[in-house]
């Protein structure tokens, strides 16, 4: 007997993550059902949460939405869903077509384009007053060509709807654009060229109810996240001091963000760049989820907070009870992850007392260390990034899409 006061949460996850918010779901008291891909079934799924699994046929986790809103719509006719989470990036649109066709309450097909389509966050901000890198929707040509004429290349070709780093170019010249272009033929439309603008880049992870920031951290990558993917490196991130002038500027431009978005609940990860040549931040890109990249548990390391627990608890408090933040640590904490030349690499000769989690991954190396000293931070990851280049390191071309 299914008890109806029950909340029954329905968790889309086309890639294997989210395994802590959906154990907090089930502590929650909540009904959990997973909807995953077909090639992912045999994850390591936290089935002790679980009370039930479904699988969508997939090719490379594509999915068919006819097939995604058919099997649900079927699969409701013995379920009542109150709430759907999407766990990835590229669930966020699935999610909004299941909450609009089942008219469940949640983000939209329109607000979740805010956190998708790198045009319309680009549009939204501006007519909001934040400071953006000059853009155009890759769309008339004309236009293209007196925004080229007008603003100084290179630029950044990105695509209007891929996560992170994936898929974008950097195009030095017009006549660099126009073969690229028409390789792309009639997908054109769905990117957006952008001004290349040399400078640090900032992330800024949130916790967001009922409309407002009630947690936010922010950290300075140490190189920008499309060099290292596209160039090569090692990828680092480390906190800034909390009320330092970059941190105070970040945490304002990541409220003025979120609040011109229409963030209603739920985490967020927003990024930022600071102009090398004018000191300014310009907002990049944000999203409805979780950073990648291992940056929940960089976050916990300092703070104590796992934001898969936090955005679990927002979703079944919602329009109930009144949110609470537990309290937090108030240490530091920095991340770094290498592709390596080893299978399973041995990090066991990096010792020191601050390391708090090690990857388990083949063929990457990654540590978070965490301190009350910033200082000791910023000293560590400096160290370890000669040490990670000199026992780890190996490079491979970031992949068109996210391999797991």
């Amino acid at each position: 007997m299914i008890d109806s006061n029950q909340l029954t949460i329905l968790c889309i996850a086309s890639y294997e993550k989210g395994h802590e918010f959906m154990r907090e779901c089930k502590r929650q008291g909540c009904r959990v059902i997973l909807l995953t891909s077909q090639s992912i079934a045999n994850s390591d799924w936290p089935r002790e949460s679980l009370d039930e699994v479904f699988l969508i046929p997939d090719n490379n986790k594509v999915w068919n939405m006819n097939d995604v809103i058919s099997g649900v719509s079927y699969m409701c006719r013995n379920i009542h869903v109150d709430c759907i989470v999407a766990l990835d990036d590229f669930d966020l649109e699935k999610a909004a077509a299941l909450r609009e066709h089942l008219r469940i309450p949640g983000m939209g097909e329109t607000t979740t384009r805010f956190f998708r389509d790198k045009l319309a966050m680009r549009i939204r901000a501006k007519e909001a007053d934040i400071t953006v890198p000059e853009f155009v929707h890759v769309l008339n040509h004309d236009k293209l060509r007196e925004y080229m004429n007008r603003v100084p290349s290179p630029w950044f070709l990105k695509p209007r709807n891929e996560a992170s780093s994936l898929g974008i170019k950097k195009i030095n010249s017009q006549e660099e654009l126009w073969p690229t272009l028409d390789l792309l033929g009639d997908k054109q439309s769905f990117y957006v060229l952008e001004k290349y603008i040399p400078g640090d880049i900032f992330h800024v992870d949130s916790i967001v109810s009922e409309r407002e920031v009630v947690f936010a951290k922010a950290h300075k990558y140490g190189h920008p996240p499309f060099d290292v993917a596209h160039g090569g490196g090692i990828f680092t991130t480390c906190s800034l001091e909390p009320g330092a002038e970059d941190e105070l500027a970040l945490q304002e431009a990541n409220r003025r963000v979120l609040e011109a978005m229409g963030l209603v609940r739920g985490v967020s990860h927003t990024e930022f760049i600071k102009g090398r040549e004018d000191g300014k931040f310009y907002f990049l890109e944000t999203a409805a989820r979780v950073g990648g990249a291992n940056i929940v548990e960089l976050i916990e390391a300092s703070t104590g907070i796992n934001l898969w627990a936090e955005w679990a608890k927002i979703e079944v408090s919602a329009g109930k009870t009144a949110y609470k933040l537990p309290e937090m640590k108030n240490n530091h904490s920095g991340l770094l992850i290498s592709l390596a030349r080893q299978e399973y690499p041995d990090t066991s000769a990096y010792n020191d007392p601050e390391i708090v989690w090690r990857m388990n991954r083949s063929h990457h190396a990654g540590l978070i260390i965490s301190s009350p000293s910033l200082k000791r931070i910023e000293e560590l990851l400096a160290s370890y990034t000669e040490r990670f280049r000199n026992d780890f390191y190996a490079f491979q071309p970031a992949p068109e899409r996210p391999t797991s």
